[in-house]
């Protein structure tokens, strides 16, 4: 048996309803021990992980790049689809944003809170947060949300829906 027959196991997760690519990715690499450019390479797939976890879609993901991917976290390519943005739909790369409201029902990233023409929760009509209420400090990716909260001042996202502004 060489090096190359190894084959590595990996857990798979449940994806979350409404979870955004760049969360699910996120939440597989830590269960994993397994870095944006490791996932790549296992995929063989190359550095677009890393892309993808910023919301940079441009090039737009392949159906060749999904079908690897989804060989490697067991999930469909269909499910992986519905985390993008749909095709015309333009993103907000930056900065991230959240719906405390929904964290706290469902905790993860929506990959509709970052489409450039929603500001506000439909489900809880309440201004979508792009800092934390509490630090002002701005949000990390969310393919490094590992704990659900703030990095500077500890604040769980799931307790800022109290601090949204109703629409």
């Amino acid at each position: 048996m060489t090096e190359n027959d190894i084959q590595p196991w990996l857990f798979v997760i449940a994806p979350l309803p409404g979870e955004s690519l760049s969360h699910f990715l996120g939440r597989f690499r830590r269960r994993n021990h397994l870095t944006p450019s490791s996932l790549g390479q296992i995929a063989k797939i190359g550095a677009v992980v890393a892309r993808w976890e910023r919301f940079h879609f441009n090039p737009y993901p392949t159906q060749q790049e999904f079908e690897a991917l989804a060989e490697v976290v067991g999930v469909e390519v269909e499910r992986l689809w519905e985390m993008l943005p749909p095709m015309g739909e333009g993103m907000k790369c930056e900065p991230i944003r959240v719906c405390g409201a929904c964290y706290a029902q469902s905790p993860c990233h929506r990959i509709e809170w970052q489409f450039k023409s929603v500001w506000k929760c439909d489900r809880h009509q309440l201004k979508l947060l792009a800092k934390c209420p509490k630090c002002e400090a701005r949000f990390k990716m969310p393919a490094l949300w590992e704990y659900g909260r703030c990095d500077r001042c500890r604040l769980l996202f799931g307790g800022m829906g109290e601090y949204q502004k109703t629409i």
